[in-house]
């Protein structure tokens, strides 16, 4: 089992949480963003400007952490997010991303946990985490939030930190969900939508009841998909995708495996 080091140093720098390896990358990635997409961001000034802070958001394709990234360094702060642990395998990649602050995951493992305690004392110093509570890209067939895992109002309750629910759409476009081939022209419209902080109070104290963790989680993803309603025009189905009942593996390209 691979031990990565995490730095729980307080966030410093502009934007807040940057380190030298962050700004290099923003560098390199955010003109590279800038002519492949138009945004519209919306709710910038719900974004705390300092302290710890939880971001959650929905997840429709590989390139969402970009553009969330993206919003997040322009309105003044730099992200840590919790990743799968392939990623950070990757050579080169990997040691850009751990650099960065990053925190990988193993997923579906007894140490998952362990990313969570890594979040946990990085909020407690200051830092903003980016949170996927789905924990994988979508599955349902039309981009709609599916039942999400508990990790994220574990957290919530546990930190006690403001929840800020963030919603994209259209970088399903730019990059199709579980593809990988990128679309470059026109440029793709992208809309965010920064909500004001979420109200886990109800919840404080119940980190470790399991039913006040499965409500939360469901809250927050309800808020989240409320938003993306707003965005898209319509309702979603009756019936929400839930990952952990369907014959579909919970994480990892379904789609990749299904042509194997």
């Amino acid at each position: 089992m691979t031990e990565y080091k995490i730095s729980y140093a307080p966030p410093t720098g502009k934007p807040l949480g940057v380190n030298p390896m962050f700004r290099i990358g923003a560098t390199v990635v955010i003109p590279l963003l800038r002519a492949i997409t138009k945004r519209t961001w919306i709710g910038a000034e719900n974004l705390p400007k300092n302290g710890p802070t939880i971001v959650i958001s929905n997840h429709l394709s590989y390139i969402d952490v970009l553009l969330l990234t993206f919003f997040l360094y322009k309105t003044g702060r730099a992200p840590r997010y919790l990743g799968k642990e392939g990623v950070f395998k990757v050579p080169v990649l990997g040691k850009i991303l751990l650099a960065a602050g990053q925190i990988p995951v193993q997923r579906e493992s007894s140490t998952a946990s362990d990313a969570l305690k890594h979040a946990i004392a990085l909020i407690n110093a200051g830092h903003l985490i980016g949170v996927y509570p789905e924990g994988t890209l979508t599955r349902d067939a039309d981009h709609w939030p599916m039942v999400a895992k508990t990790g994220l109002a574990r957290l919530a309750i546990t930190t006690k930190a403001p929840v800020i629910p963030i919603v994209q759409w259209g970088t399903h476009v730019v990059m199709p969900t579980y593809g990988k081939k990128i679309k470059l022209f026109p440029r793709t419209k992208i809309t965010l939508i920064c909500g004001k902080p979420l109200d886990f109070s109800p919840w404080f104290g119940k980190e470790n009841d399991p039913d006040a963790l499965v409500e939360a989680t469901a809250y927050a993803m309800r808020e989240l998909t409320t938003t993306l309603e707003g965005i898209r025009g319509e309702k979603r189905p009756s019936i929400i995708f839930d990952p952990h009942t369907s014959n579909l593996p919970r994480t990892g390209n379904f789609k990749k495996e299904k042509k194997k």
